[in-house]
């Protein structure tokens, strides 16, 4: 879990460094990959992963291209996903 001192600490590098943040974030359910078979399962993620994201660089980019350089963000109410909560 995130703590302060880590938030504070970031948003020093971030000020000092320069640092840009941003991201793109892909929201996908892998429930419907699950499957008894250990190698279905790791084919049928990478086959979701790679299809839902195959445009993301090319996404990132025509922002960037549209809005350029933005400003980094301060990092507030970050979430790590619990991967306990999702499983069958």
């Amino acid at each position: 879990m995130i703590n302060i001192f880590e938030v504070k600490e970031t948003n020093e590098m971030i000020e000092k460094e320069n640092l840009d943040v941003r991201t793109i974030t892909l929201g996908i359910s892998l429930l419907d990959c699950i499957t008894d078979d250990l190698e279905k399962l790791r084919s049928n993620i990478f086959s979701k992963i790679t299809g839902k994201a195959k445009d993301l660089v090319s996404v990132g980019k025509e922002i960037e291209r549209e809005y350029g350089r933005l400003p980094p963000l301060l990092l507030s109410g970050l979430r790590p996903v619990n991967p306990r909560r999702i499983m069958l």
